[in-house]
């Protein structure tokens, strides 16, 4: 399951069952070669203007933030053969990335897209901030790369009217020349002039009205995609260093278990195989002691793997799925910590005479990314080198640092290409592991997780249950909301306060209830756990879209309806974040998604249409689902989503990312569940953790509302209303209620 770059042709079912859009894997094969340079290419050159700008911190980022040792911490590039060259600080790991920044940037200064070049930047954890998740890099960097296009457009206009001797006013920019009149010069050509003049200051230079906008705003083709259709991209398993050694690692399987013993004779009787040796367990990076195989080639090291004896201590057979699940309901049938607390539901609940009330689960769940886990480290004497395919390479310096005994001043992190990312490449256990293996055979190595290894020894979205109530007063009216969630918590995992994130997308309930009450309460697991695609949004969401629709039944009114009447009549703030939730881009959405879902109309025979709409990373979704069951077979024939996420800087890249996410949360709905039994992880491939399949995706359209608004995320909204959708659509083709995920008909 290492083939990441398998591609069928154009026109093929890779793009059959998403509408509206020019699937960017169907494009030509002609621009990634020519649109990512590397890090060498960037620095050598003539004379160049070159524009260091500050990228601001992400939100999550700022609190722990140290003083930058040199502010400037992105780059922009134009040589005098008209190329313009961004370094990127963020990860490509499938969001597009290194699409839109550089579109952004292109179109404040007003360059030929197709003279943009792309490199990712090496680690610097005193300057970058290149930690990517959260769906956040296009909402912190949309303003500042528009800056640093607009002053290289100033700086090139002001030489063009120094060499020309006229005035600013007088000259007109487009595509990468400078025109006053008859006379025109290319960005190359002053690039050597522009250089010498000062770099405007970025916080007051002029940025182009959006009705100027050229490349904002439209569909762009992703320019790393022809170099993964035809094998050109450099993933993680792609790295090659000269005189590299390949590793895997036999892990502890047990939670809480360490190395016994281990024979490793038969495994060094394999033909290349070089060593065998043991590392220990680094606790704060939550690695497992294990014993790595060492050996010229993957599959050498494979086979010495199955052929070690390795015995293990400390095994806790009590640690079960089962065990779990039993505290969790135990811990839902009392009272949980207040975090939300409005009127008083509790008392308006018991005294209605119309209640409703159901409990709703879901289990652990892996990311099952496409690429594996990987990581290549050459440990030096004096330093190290790191090529890693991840989401947080500022913090590898650090990590490797504790693990080796080195300097983090002496560690260079290099980023490439990742095979999916979802949260889990946040981890960098696999890092440190790599670390140690080269500490200790004295060479570069790249350790490789097996897809099995991927699925047991991952950080996993939290197992979770819910126990919810709400009333309806004597003209249906819902009055009263009480919310209990208990799971286990991420940040007594990673350490803080256990309500951390499993409360998103519920603290934050945007609807207008007079009672409204929040209990919170953290169940005690030794199962690692860890942010997952839309972290609780995904399971949040589920509970309250369904819930929402179980209360729009209990109330005989139609469930779209029901959501527009929730929705207050003004912006509000219910949990003091920024921006507000505006309930009118919400009701758009809505009706938008019903209209072009049908919904309303009579489903085919046999079917049924099912309703969802969230708010989550400051993007509103809604989605509707129609689906038919037959003899307690689900298919889920098609899905309308409709996104608000304000301006869409790439509305191919935001469509592609709704569609992802669909299919993403679909698979999790359908199939997703990691259990634990006598303290190990039971699931191994997926033949036992399946992903939807392609003639399992439904077909899928997007609707992207733009507006003037700010750009808000994409990566994840687009997953959490999807499961809810489907299963709010099989209540109303069956009369079954879904509570538990993942979904199993009767």
């Amino acid at each position: 399951m290492w083939n990441l770059r398998s591609h069928p042709p154009s026109g093929s079912s890779c793009c059959r069952n998403h509408k509206g859009r020019t699937d960017a894997c169907c494009e030509r094969r002609t621009r990634m070669s020519a649109n990512v340079v590397t890090r060498r290419d960037f620095i050598r050159g003539g004379a160049a203007l070159v524009i260091g700008f500050s990228l601001p911190l992400d939100v999550a980022c700022q609190k722990e933030a140290k003083p930058m040792a040199n502010p400037l911490n992105a780059w922009l590039k134009i040589a005098p053969d008209n190329s313009v060259t961004l370094m990127l600080a963020k990860c490509e790991i499938g969001q597009g990335i290194m699409t839109t920044l550089p579109m952004i940037l292109a179109d404040e200064a007003d360059v030929d897209w197709n003279l943009v070049r792309v490199i990712h930047a090496d680690t610097n954890p005193d300057t970058y901030d290149m930690s990517t998740g959260g769906s956040g890099s296009t909402i912190g960097q949309f303003t500042p790369m528009r800056q640093a296009g607009a002053a290289a457009r100033q700086m090139l206009i002001s030489a063009a009217a120094q060499h020309w001797n006229v005035s600013r006013e007088s000259c007109r920019t487009a595509k990468g020349i400078v025109y006053s009149g008859s006379q025109k010069a290319t960005y190359g050509q002053l690039a050597e002039a522009a250089s010498k003049l000062p770099i405007p200051d970025l916080k007051s230079v002029p940025l182009k009205d959006p009705k100027e906008f050229i490349y904002i705003g439209k569909p762009v083709p992703r320019v790393e995609i022809p170099s993964k259709c035809d094998g050109s991209a450099q993933f993680g398993l792609d790295v090659h260093v000269a005189g590299m050694v390949r590793a895997v690692i036999a892990r502890c399987p047990y939670y809480g278990g360490k190395l016994k013993n281990f024979d490793a004779a038969k495994a060094k009787a394999v033909p290349g195989v070089i060593d065998v040796i043991s590392i220990p367990e680094v606790s704060n990076a939550h690695t497992r002691a294990g014993v790595a195989v060492v050996a010229e080639n993957t599959w050498a090291a494979i086979r010495g793997r199955d052929a070690l004896v390795v015995n293990w201590d400390g095994a806790k057979p009590e640690d079960t799925s089962d065990a779990l699940r039993q505290r969790m309901v135990a811990l839902a049938n009392n009272p949980g910590k207040v975090l939300r607390n409005e009127g008083n539901a509790t008392d308006v609940i018991a005294k209605s005479a119309k209640k409703v009330e159901a409990d709703y689960e879901m289990p652990f769940l892996a990311h099952a990314t496409m690429e594996p886990m990987n990581c290549t480290v050459h440990v030096r004497s004096d330093g190290a080198e790191v090529w890693a395919p991840t989401q947080s390479p500022e913090w590898i310096a650090g990590a490797v640092a504790q693990a080796t005994g080195l300097s983090s001043k002496s560690i260079v992190g290099h980023t490439v290409l990742s095979g999916g990312g979802f949260g889990r490449r946040y981890q960098l256990d696999f890092a440190v592991e790599a670390a140690l293996v080269s500490k200790a055979i004295g060479k570069a190595v790249q350790v490789v997780w097996t897809r099995e290894d991927d699925m047991r020894f991952d950080f996993y979205r939290p197992a979770n249950y819910h126990k919810m109530a709400g009333a309806l007063d004597e003209n249906n009216r819902l009055i009263a909301w009480h919310h209990r969630i208990v799971s286990t918590s991420i940040r007594d995992f990673w350490g803080g306060k256990s309500e951390g994130q499993e409360i998103e997308g519920a603290i934050d309930l945007p609807y207008a209830i007079p009672n409204i009450q929040l209990e919170y309460a953290a169940a005690a697991t030794s199962v690692p756990r860890a942010w997952w695609r839309s972290v609780a949004n995904s399971f949040n969401g589920f509970v309250v879209q369904s819930f929402v629709d179980e209360l729009a039944h209990a109330a005989k009114q139609d469930p779209v309806q029901f959501r527009l009447a929730l929705l207050p009549d003004r912006e509000v703030n219910p949990n003091s974040k920024e921006p507000e939730f505006d309930p009118h881009r919400m009701r758009a959405v809505i009706q938008e998604a019903a209209t072009r879902g049908d919904w309303g109309k009579p489903a085919p025979k046999g079917g049924a249409r099912g309703f969802a709409a969230h708010y989550s990373f400051d993007t509103y979704v809604a989605q509707l689902a129609e689906v038919s069951v037959n003899n307690g077979n689900l298919q889920v024939h098609r899905v309308t989503c409709v996104v608000d996420c304000g301006r869409a800087v790439n509305p191919d890249g935001v469509k592609a990312q709704m569609e992802g996410g669909i299919v993403f949360g679909l698979a999790a709905a359908l199939y997703g569940e990691i259990t634990v039994k006598d303290g190990a992880v039971e699931q191994g491939n997926f033949d036992d953790y399946p992903i939807a399949r392609i003639f399992e995706s439904p077909e899928t359209e997007v609707f992207v509302l733009t507006n003037d608004n700010r750009p808000t995320g994409c990566g994840e909204p687009g997953v959490p209303p999807i499961a809810p959708a489907v299963t709010n659509a099989i209540f109303a083709a069956t009369g079954q209620r879904v509570r538990k995920l993942p979904i199993r008909l009767t």
